[in-house]
């Protein structure tokens, strides 16, 4: 699909912020359309890693040209106050004109419960995007804004710093009631490219849209993909990543990395994380696979690096082989 963009963005829970920033200007060069970064305060296994993706965002917006990069996604819901999450991507938009996106989702467990919060519902979660999509839009549009809501108080609250537009905002939905969200605010919605969800999310997404009375916007469909020669090395060096496959991980209070890795493990098999992300040696399954999710509706395929065997080898074969072939 030759209107289709393929972003491919760095793992913070996974590589340093130095390497990243590596990554990100080799990203660019391999002709990427987008790129960014993971947001997260721990890992989701012990030994990983746990950079602060805004400060990172700042470095890399300066070691790189002009790609536009964000996070996938960050969650203002309590370690992220919904103000200074507005004022942190203003500050990068005014940095990086034109550059610059905020990804938005509810949050996990394993970034917020440490930081003292009592973890919530499903429901309880997004009822606390939707006000913190409030505050962040109209602090966006120069509001000087009072608000007193269920999570959040703000008191003449104003971004004295501004930048010449808004950084989109992309809202991540795993469900219909965040899809709604999505729809009422979002220049965008952003999910898992998982073939038996995706039609109802985008459905609901756009359905939330016609009734605000807006376009429906970019449609990112996100996986991880990783590659290297050797396909033992490429399998132990993404065997990590089975930590984020248990759906429990997004709903219950799962906070601490090693337990969430030692039930991981019981749980998802080598098979089963092939299944779920594009783990692959041979290239035109790589370029097969991605050619799957543009069919299932994306305008934007988000592919994250999750290669701990070659990191930078895959952002090269990528550049040299996958991209020409889907682009081609």
């Amino acid at each position: 699909m030759a209107d289709v963009k393929y972003w491919m963005t760095g793992s913070m829970e996974q590589f340093t912020p130095r390497d990243l920033v590596a990554q990100l200007v080799e990203i660019e060069q391999a002709g990427f359309d987008g790129t960014g970064c993971s947001d997260h305060f721990q890992p989701w296994w012990e030994g990983g890693q746990s950079g602060h993706a805004w400060a990172f965002l700042g470095a890399a917006g300066q070691a790189t040209e002009s790609i536009p990069l964000g996070t996938g996604v960050t969650a203002p819901v309590f370690r992220h106050h919904p103000a200074v999450t507005a004022q942190a991507f203003m500050t990068l938009e005014q940095m990086f004109p034109g550059r610059v996106f905020l990804g938005i989702g509810s949050g996990e467990a394993l970034n917020e419960v440490p930081l003292g919060m009592d973890w919530p519902s499903t429901p309880d979660q997004v009822r606390r995007m939707d006000e913190a999509l409030q505050i962040i839009t109209r602090l966006f549009d120069g509001e000087h804004l009072d608000f007193d809501g269920e999570h959040f108080r703000l008191k003449n609250a104003y971004l004295h710093t501004r930048a010449e537009r808004r950084p989109p905002l992309y809202i991540s939905a795993f469900g219909p009631k965040a899809a709604a969200v999505a729809g009422r605010y979002g220049d965008g919605l952003w999910t898992l490219a998982d073939p038996e969800k995706v039609p109802g999310i985008i459905d609901a997404y756009r359905s939330a849209a016609s009734d605000a009375g807006r376009e429906p916007g970019e449609i990112i469909l996100h996986t991880g993909v990783a590659w290297a020669e050797d396909d033992d090395a490429l399998i132990e060096g993404s065997r990590m990543w089975r930590g984020t496959q248990p759906d429990e991980f997004y709903t219950d209070d799962w906070h601490e990395p090693a337990a969430m890795q030692e039930h991981a493990a019981a749980q998802v098999s080598d098979e089963q994380l092939r299944e779920s992300f594009v783990i692959s040696t041979d290239l035109d399954h790589h370029a097969d696979r991605i050619s799957e999710i543009e069919r299932l509706g994306a305008t934007v395929v988000c592919l994250q690096n999750i290669s701990g065997a070659d990191a930078h080898g895959t952002i090269r074969v990528y550049g040299e082989t996958v991209l020409p072939a889907l682009r081609g």
